[in-house]
Order: C-alpha cells, then sequence, then structure tokens
C-alpha cells in the first residue's frame, strides 16, 4: 500500500520539479530574447534558446514541451529569456505566443533600398520583401502614394511593433503614425505655403541634405520656396547625387547635370517626384516653420564648415560661388 501510494507522490514531485525548477539562465545579462521564425521546427526551437541561454537541464525542456503539445503548436515571434524562468513558464509564453515588443528604430536613410535593409535588420521579414512592397504600385495605391515617394509615410521615430509583424501590417501602422504626425496644425502650415504633406516631405529631404545645422534649415527652406513662387528650378545638387546615386560627390560639375532624371531638379522644374532621404520630424517642422526672406541664392561657404552664404541677386551668387570653388581648388578638391 505504502509502495501504491508512494509512485504518485514521486511523479508529482518529479513534475513540480521539470514545470517550476529554474531552468534558463541567460548569457550575459538578466534577460535575452528568442526570435523565432516561421516553420521552425522544435529541435531549432530549442537550438535557439540555447545560442541565447544556458539551459540547465534539456531533457525538462523537452519534456514540458511535449507535455503540453508545443512541438506541434510552434509560434514565431520574439520572447524573453530571464534569469531563472522554469520550463512552465517559458513554454506557456511560447505556446500562447506571448511576445515582447521590440523598439523599432530608422533614421539616417536615403533610400528605399536602404529602409527595406534597415527594417529587415530588426524584423523577421526578410529586405526584398519590403523592397517589393515599396515599389508596388497597386499596394501603394491605398495610401495614396506611388514607388517613387512611398517611403514619405516613414517618420523618423523610435516605434513599438512585433518582431514577426507582417509588412502589411507594418505598413498599416507606419501609415497611422503618419496621419498621427500630419495633424490638424501641420496640415494648415503646409496649405498656407502652399504645400501638400507629401511636398513638404520632398521639400524637407533636400534641406536635410543640404545642412545639419539646424539653425540654417528654415533659411534654406525658405530659399527654395522662394524658387518655387519665382518659378525657378531648384537647382539643388542634393537631386543630383541622388539621380546617380552617388553621395560621395564633392563637386556637381556641367557633366552630372545633363542626367535624365526627374530627380534632376537642374533640367526639370519644381519639386521631384519624391524624397532624397527620409526627412527628420524636425527638419519637416523646419520646413513647416521657414524663414520668410527674399533670398533667391545659396551656395556653401568658403570656410567648408557646412555653413552657406545667402544672396538676393545672381550677381551676388557668383561672388559666393566663386569663393567656393577657389577653397575647393586650394583643397585639391575635384570630384
Amino acid at each position: 500500500m505504502f509502495a501504491a501510494l508512494a509512485v504518485p507522490v514521486i511523479v508529482v514531485v518529479y513534475l513540480t520539479y521539470v514545470f517550476f525548477a529554474p531552468n534558463i539562465f541567460p548569457k550575459k545579462e538578466t534577460e535575452a530574447f528568442v526570435c523565432i521564425p516561421e516553420n521552425t521546427s522544435f529541435e531549432d526551437v530549442v537550438k535557439l534558446i540555447k545560442n541565447e541561454s544556458r539551459v540547465w537541464d534539456s531533457y525538462s525542456l523537452r519534456l514540458t514541451a511535449k507535455i503540453f503539445d508545443y512541438d506541434k503548436n510552434i509560434r514565431s515571434g520574439r520572447y524573453a529569456l530571464k534569469k531563472g524562468m522554469n520550463n512552465f513558464a517559458l513554454i506557456r509564453n511560447l505556446r500562447s505566443g506571448r511576445q515582447v515588443p521590440l523598439r523599432l528604430t530608422f533614421n539616417n536613410i536615403r533610400t528605399k533600398e536602404q529602409l527595406a535593409g534597415r527594417l529587415s535588420s530588426q524584423l523577421m521579414t526578410d529586405s526584398l520583401t519590403f523592397l517589393k512592397l515599396l515599389n508596388n504600385s497597386q499596394f501603394l495605391s491605398q495610401y495614396a502614394l506611388n514607388p517613387d515617394n512611398s517611403i514619405v509615410i516613414f517618420i523618423p521615430d523610435t516605434y513599438e511593433v512585433f518582431w514577426n509583424i507582417k509588412p502589411e501590417k507594418l505598413f498599416d501602422r507606419m501609415y497611422r503614425e503618419y496621419l498621427k504626425f500630419w495633424n490638424e496644425e501641420r496640415r494648415q502650415k503646409a496649405a498656407s505655403i502652399p504645400l501638400t504633406p507629401i511636398e513638404v516631405s520632398i521639400l524637407a529631404s533636400i534641406v536635410e541634405e543640404e545642412s545639419n545645422k539646424s539653425y540654417e534649415q528654415p533659411i534654406i527652406a525658405g530659399v527654395y520656396i522662394n524658387r518655387l513662387k519665382n518659378k525657378m528650378p531648384l537647382q539643388a545638387d542634393p537631386t543630383i547625387k541622388f539621380a546617380w546615386k552617388d553621395f560621395s560627390l564633392k563637386r556637381i560639375k556641367g557633366q552630372h547635370l545633363q542626367i535624365n532624371s526627374p530627380f534632376n531638379t537642374y533640367k526639370f522644374q519644381g519639386l521631384p517626384p519624391g524624397p532624397i532621404r527620409l526627412p527628420s520630424p524636425q527638419v519637416i517642422d523646419a520646413v513647416l516653420n521657414y524663414t520668410h526672406h527674399s533670398y533667391l541664392y545659396m551656395c556653401a561657404k568658403e570656410t567648408l564648415n557646412g555653413e552657406h552664404n545667402f544672396a538676393t541677386t545672381h550677381a551676388e551668387h557668383l561672388i559666393n560661388a566663386r569663393k567656393y570653388q577657389r577653397a575647393l581648388n586650394e583643397r585639391q578638391i575635384f570630384e
């Protein structure tokens, strides 16, 4: 009789150990994360867990998974591995898809390819899938976008998302954030220029490429807005670099201006069809709050410190341009 009672007690004690004994110990921190892609086998899940943490008893982990049928119900996602975590807590989270969101960030982006790469480096989906959506006219039409301007809805910031978010769902999320950013006050300021929100983002991308000095950005925005209002071509050198996809150019020469691209603002009047980088919220606001002045021309200063000289007349501009060209020559900057 004692033996008959002892067996269930031993089973209960053993299962208590299997389920609730501390078994997961992250290798470097008190908390780590395991990212499980779609269609991952159970044994590969175990390997992924072991890559991020020490598993004190692998057999008990596998046994717990089998008891709760996790090996047949694997769900993709990013899950927390906490110091001293027991098998029951871990398998419960994995089986129920109880993920931990990550902080998605993207900034200093010039091209769709860079954006797709930055997103894929932080999320489950590969860059080619993101890039296809950024170039898919039919998909983009629901947001009133096209392949030239599709990146404008990605306002540089930090967003909490799940690692395995579907690309289409991410676009929906970014579009909601875009509409939230473009509140009534910003839309009214854009209309008073007058520009659409997309056009403001395009202009802001040029302004940001021209200068990273915040005190100059509203002045530069004012120069371009004055040129637009006077039906003058923007003649923005950063758009030439973008057209050539050569951002290392220090000197824009005559041959560079011959490129037959809609982004060539020397050849085509008005704004280019899309942004030449992802403009930051601060630069978008610099455009919306641009400085009202009479400048129509700008040229990098001969100090080559990133600042600019501004001019109202072409004659003044030529003087500034010669100073800049002389400075480049003196420093033997010819490309």
